[in-house]
């Protein structure tokens, strides 16, 4: 039993004893949480949980104050709490064994019987606390105080004998006549009795305090006179009922008494709020009744200290044992003769009562007490809190906004400051981290509704009459040396707020003549005040080291606001690398795995590390190290934050350039990193390959992100899975405004600089252009969220437009990369193409298809794109030219008509046919030009046709043009052929014409494009159909007469001869200089694949032709008439040009050998025997002219082999 001296548990946080002004105020334990009595929400209030005075010794108090105290228990009382110890030691409390204890069963709880003064009632234990002793004792108490119903337990017998012994004092009378006279001689067996429970209760002391309150209030509200029928139901419904029955009937006396002796203010608001609206202001009405009697200095403490925790209340719905409370008194409430049946669930309600009537209520009380406020400190105090309340209450916007968190730490450490420097405070001994909870609550005051404005007026005149009558009084105290204490702050504090709050109101606010004399006069009033009291606040600085250490005990306890104080603690480059701030680092690094704060420790540490500060090695490297941890517990989202941070604070060096002598071992960690990406490229282990990219690209974004370019484009199958690894990462996506380049990403940046122009071999090229395009369009894996790192157009400025020239190396692949990039993003909504200037993206392809028109004039190194590339190009700006045209409306009229004007222009300095290929883009708006000639052989409208005169189209080039027409696409040749003039009744203009046409292919075919080649081989098929063209077939190849049906074949046959007789005419001593080797190279390949074409058409006719149908019609001779005289065409042409050029014809010369052997084994008559002998001796002598040697002599083994 704790004798005469205050334990440190005992105090409320709400009472304060102001030392030296008068001024009382205790403090109250604060429940520590967790698994205790009440589970969660045991503590107390905010704020609540301050130890008392050190050394156990009684606050000494102050002159005002009435003098005496409370001596220990003795008596009956003391005996019952003496044999309560005596059976905790023993082992014996009457309360059954913990689960597994002893036997392991736990035995049936036994009832405790009452006190003979008492009634008898058969109560339940719902739940008992195990025995024990020791730490066993100390952990079955925790298990104790677990919510649940009520227990009787040790603390119960306590408090039972502490109320026995007061009963004993008072008799003959009963505790329910007590009077406030009366306390000091009743009273003090149970405020011991309290803190004896306190003291024992190492586990949750407030928590137990409060519940033995709640036991107290509710025996107070509890209906009386009590019935039997009444007893029979509370005995199994009623929680409070077993303890309760340990109480004697009581009265609010009592009550208030003993929560005025406990200094227990904060407990007391907290259980009131708890209270139904009805309820809680009779409460209140009651207590300050019971003020108004025989009011002392102690009743004026205690009464200012209810006042202002009111104000700091915040209510607590989530504590289970208040909910139990304000449940049960719901029911008191309900019936005051039959106890009524709970609800299965109670359901917090607006029946809560409000702050404002309550305030209104105390601002009336302090009317009534005012001549018994005497000391200065009690006079600050109420001044304070009246303004407080006008400010908060009734001043300040219905949603103010919140303070900065560096002000509110700055509040905070003024406030801690004035404590620490004030000896008689009853904090200055405290412990930060309490000082800073009750610090928060006094700087946190708000308000969700506002006080009547009636209420608030009255409030006005009151504190302008208060300033007149203290006002002088306490100017001289607050300019004096006993001014420097913490209520004399605080009014100063709450004026200058009430001030600047109350000016506000005045220019805001609809007031009439009268109210705005009242806040005028105020308003002067409280000027006048602060202009002859600004020393106070002026001397009030902080202490500048305490703030890091309020900001770490924020976050240390994880208290209001203490995310903000991480920023703080993050950015202040001041506190970085002291041990506390180390150390709070490293017990709060779950803190701090927030994007924000990861970059604001990165710069705080960047900054300090190059500054003149001496920091041992290891600490930077344990920071930078915890840094980079925090880093990887974040999400791939908010990893991408601190990366683009980084990129913006410190380039595509990332932390390399200001941290590398701290960063060992990355160039190892980057290539072991990269080899186990490459031997195990699969998406199965994607998340951890992002992973482990994710800490090397903020080290080192420009080496990590090249690397994998590289590997992307070197390592074989392995660019899609690095693709989506960058694709993670869309932080990547930034420009450089210092970097080398600043019109360019960073990802082309790399990409250029590691792999583009680099390329060894086409798989290489292949490879870099599937890696663009999952940059640009992204696969997207399963829970990996992916971004584009290229924009379509960015592709086209940076790998195409640059190299769209036929004499740049990389135009092949650009135009690939061309196409690709058209082709996949023609599904997009958004008319991306017009950031790229289609007009002269269109102009330059149209410039590139003009270099093909003087192609092999051009020196080899200038060809960098074969004629096979031509089609690409061609293909490239039809689909560039019908997407432009497919959102022309996206152009303004004016705008559009400019572009297209602009374009034909430029066109005019290229050759015509370019021009004529964009014959679909301005129709409508411009006639086609053609040379002039054109005109002498077509029927064309000059409407939609003009002539131009063109250089090198002189008489009897119509022709000429008119096949440049026909190659331009399908649909221009069937209209020229539909146009062509040729009278087919005159034998002799079709003989010229036939001439003519021989002549113009000769001159086209080496510029021609394999598509255009196509366009013309259709096209002379059409002229053999309209016997328009004239072919005759000579007998040059031809032993004997063939007595053969060789009409199905008769278009084959002619075009074998047309190609025979076009490369005599290239081949002749005028024409064989046009072309360099890669030219002959080039109209071979062209023939090959023609020659191709008509042995398809030929095995098709054989095969499916209406020939096929029966024998006699069989087509085997025929065909294989056809296979000689095409074999010998080739050969003929082998004969006339360089060997060099001459092997994809000696391939097809092989292929037509095979053709005739496997046909002629179909036919294996007598008569087609002879045939075949006759045609192998033909064949040699045919083949013996072929050199080289080799050649020759594998022709003649294949033909020999028939």
């Amino acid at each position: 039993m704790q004798g005469q001296g205050w334990s440190s548990t005992d105090q409320d946080s709400g009472s304060r004893a102001r030392q030296g002004t008068g001024q009382m105020r205790g403090r109250e334990q604060q429940g520590t949480g967790g698994d205790g009595a009440w589970g969660p929400g045991a503590g107390g209030a905010e704020g609540e949980g301050r130890a008392g005075p050190p050394g156990g010794r009684e606050a000494p108090a102050p002159a005002c104050w009435p003098a005496g105290g409370l001596g220990p228990i003795g008596g009956a009382a003391g005996s019952l709490v003496r044999i309560a110890r005596a059976r905790r030691a023993a082992g014996r409390v009457c309360r059954p064994r913990a689960a597994g204890a002893g036997t392991g069963a736990v035995p049936e709880a036994r009832p405790i019987v009452p006190p003979p003064a008492l009634p008898i009632v058969p109560w339940r234990l719902r739940r008992a606390r195990p025995c024990g002793g020791g730490a066993a004792r100390a952990a079955a108490s925790v298990a104790a105080m677990d919510l649940g119903p009520l227990n009787i337990c040790e603390e119960m017998t306590i408090l039972h004998g502490g109320f026995l012994l007061a009963e004993q004092l008072f008799r003959p009378k009963a505790l329910a006549e007590l009077t406030k006279s009366d306390w000091e001689h009743v009273g003090r067996p149970i405020v011991e009795a309290l803190r004896e429970i306190s003291s024992t209760a190492c586990s949750q002391p407030f928590a137990w305090k409060k519940k033995a309150l709640i036991i107290i209030w509710a025996k107070v509200l509890q209906p009386y006179p009590v019935t039997p029928s009444d007893t029979e139901t509370r005995w199994q419904e009623d929680v409070f009922f077993s303890v309760g029955n340990m109480i004697p009937t009581i009265n609010h006396t009592v009550l208030f008494e003993l929560l005025k002796s406990l200094e227990a203010s904060g407990l007391f608001i907290q259980l009131l709020m708890a209270l139904p609206t009805t309820i809680c202001r009779a409460e209140l009405e009651h207590f300050l009744e019971h003020m108004m009697i025989d009011t002392s200095s102690k009743d004026v403490a205690f009464f200012l200290d209810v006042w202002w925790e009111m104000m700091k209340h915040k209510g607590n719905q989530q504590d289970p044992l208040l909910s139990q409370f304000r449940t049960m008194a719901h029911k008191y409430l309900s019936s005051t003769d039959e106890f009524s049946h709970p609800p299965k669930r109670f359901k917090s309600d607006p029946d809560v009562c409000p702050t404002m009537p309550l305030l209104a209520m105390l601002l009336t009380g302090l009317k009534q007490i005012q001549n018994r406020i005497l000391c200065p400190g009690m006079k600050c105090c109420a001044l304070a809190n009246l303004a407080d309340m006008l400010t908060v209450f009734a001043l300040m916007e219905d949603d103010p906004q919140e303070v900065s968190a560096t002000v509110y730490l700055d509040k905070l450490a003024t406030v801690i400051s004035v404590w620490n420097s004030d000896t008689q405070n009853p904090y200055h001994q405290q412990a930060l981290a309490e000082k800073v909870k009750e610090a928060e609550r006094d700087v946190s005051l708000s308000s969700l509704a506002k006080l009547p404005s009636e209420t608030i007026f009255v409030g006005f005149e009151f504190l302008r009459s208060l300033l007149r009558e203290w006002g002088e009084e306490l100017q001289t105290m607050l300019n004096s040396s006993q001014g420097t204490n913490y209520d004399s702050y605080r009014l100063c504090d709450s004026l200058t707020s009430f001030s600047q709050n109350l000016k506000l109101y005045l220019n805001t606010t609809g007031l009439s003549k009268e109210e705005r004399q009242v806040v005028s006069e105020l308003a002067e009033c409280v000027e006048d005040f602060l202009r002859k009291t600004n020393r106070v606040l002026k001397n009030k600085g902080f202490e500048q080291d305490i703030t890091a250490s309020i900001a770490m005990a924020i976050i240390e306890q994880k208290m209001d606001r203490h995310m903000e104080m991480c920023y703080i603690f993050a950015s202040e480059k001041k506190w970085a690398f002291s041990d506390e701030w180390l150390a709070c680092l490293v017990n709060n690094q779950a803190l701090f795995r927030e994007p924000d704060l990861v970059l604001k420790l990165l710069e705080t540490v960047i900054e300090v590390s190059t500054t003149d500060r001496a920091i041992p090695e290891p600490q930077l490297k344990q920071v930078i190290n915890l840094i980079l941890e925090c880093y990887a517990d974040l999400s791939l989202p908010d990893k991408n934050k601190v990366l683009s941070g980084v990129l913006l604070s410190w380039g595509r060096k990332g932390l390399s350039e200001k941290l590398l002598a701290y960063l060992e071992g990355f160039q190892e960690d980057l290539n072991t990193t990269f080899n186990q990406l490459a031997q195990s490229a699969s998406e199965q282990g994607l998340a951890k390959a992002v992973a482990s990219v994710a800490r090397l690209v903020i080290l080192h974004p420009e080496m990590t992100v090249k690397k994998m370019c590289s590997m992307a484009v070197v390592n074989l199958g392995t660019h899609k899975f690095l693709a989506q690894i960058l694709t993670a990462f869309p932080a990547l996506r930034f420009t450089e405004e210092q970097g080398p380049d600043p019109s360019i990403t960073f990802m082309v940046s790399c990409l250029k600089d590691t792999v583009w122009t680099k390329f060894s071999t086409p798989k290489e090229e292949k490879q870099f252009l599937e890696l663009l395009g999952y940059l640009v369009r992204p696969v997207k894996p399963q829970g990996i969220p992916v971004a584009a790192l290229l924009e379509p157009d960015e592709v086209l400025k940076e790998f195409v437009l640059p190299f769209l020239m036929l004499d740049v190396e990389e135009v092949d692949l650009s135009l690939k990369i061309f196409i690709q990039t058209l082709e996949a993003n023609a599904c997009l909504e958004e008319y991306w193409l017009q950031t790229c200037s289609p007009f002269p993206l269109i102009f330059s392809l149209c410039q590139l298809l003009d270099c093909f028109s003087k192609y092999w004039q051009l020196p080899k190194e200038k060809r960098c794109l074969s004629l096979d590339g031509k089609d690409l190009v061609i293909h490239i700006l039809e689909l560039l030219c019908e997407t432009v045209l497919a959102n022309a409306k996206t152009f303004s009229p004016d705008t559009w008509i400019k572009s297209l004007s602009w374009l034909h222009r430029k066109l005019e300095q290229l050759d015509w046919t370019v021009g004529l290929r964009l014959k679909n883009f301005f129709e409508g708006h411009f006639k086609c030009e053609v040379p002039a000639t054109l005109f002498e052989i077509c029927k064309l409208s000059e409407d939609e046709w003009t002539s131009q005169a063109h250089p090198g189209y002189g008489p009897g080039t119509g022709l000429l043009a008119w096949m440049e027409c026909c190659y331009i696409s399908s649909s221009i040749s069937e209209r020229m052929l539909s146009l062509l003039v040729v009278d087919v009744g005159n034998p002799e203009e079709v003989r010229l014409f036939s001439k003519g046409f021989l002549v113009a292919l000769v001159q086209v075919m080496p510029w021609c494009s394999p598509q255009e080649w196509q366009y013309l081989y259709q096209l002379t098929r059409r002229l053999l159909e309209k016997q328009l063209l004239h072919v005759p077939y000579s007998l040059e190849y031809i032993q004997f007469v063939p007595l053969l049906n060789l009409k199905p074949f008769a278009q084959e046959l002619q075009l074998s001869v047309l190609f025979l007789r076009a490369f005599q005419f290239l081949c002749s001593q005028s024409c064989r200089n046009w072309l360099p080797m890669e030219g002959w190279s080039h109209v071979v390949k062209l023939l090959c694949g023609s020659l191709t074409n008509l042995l398809e058409s030929v095995r098709l006719i054989q095969s499916v032709g209406p020939w096929a149908q029966g024998q006699e019609q069989d087509l085997t001779q025929e065909t294989l008439f056809f296979y000689t005289q095409v074999f010998c065409h080739v050969l003929h042409i082998m004969a006339m040009l360089h060997q060099e050029v001459c092997e994809p014809l000696y391939v097809l010369a092989l292929e037509i050998l095979t053709c005739y052997e496997t046909l002629s084994k179909t036919n294996p008559s007598v008569s087609s025997l002879l045939q075949k002998v006759n045609e192998q001796r033909f064949l040699k002598s045919i083949a013996e002219n072929i050199s080289p040697e080799e050649r020759r002599q594998t022709l003649l083994q294949k033909i020999s082999n028939f």
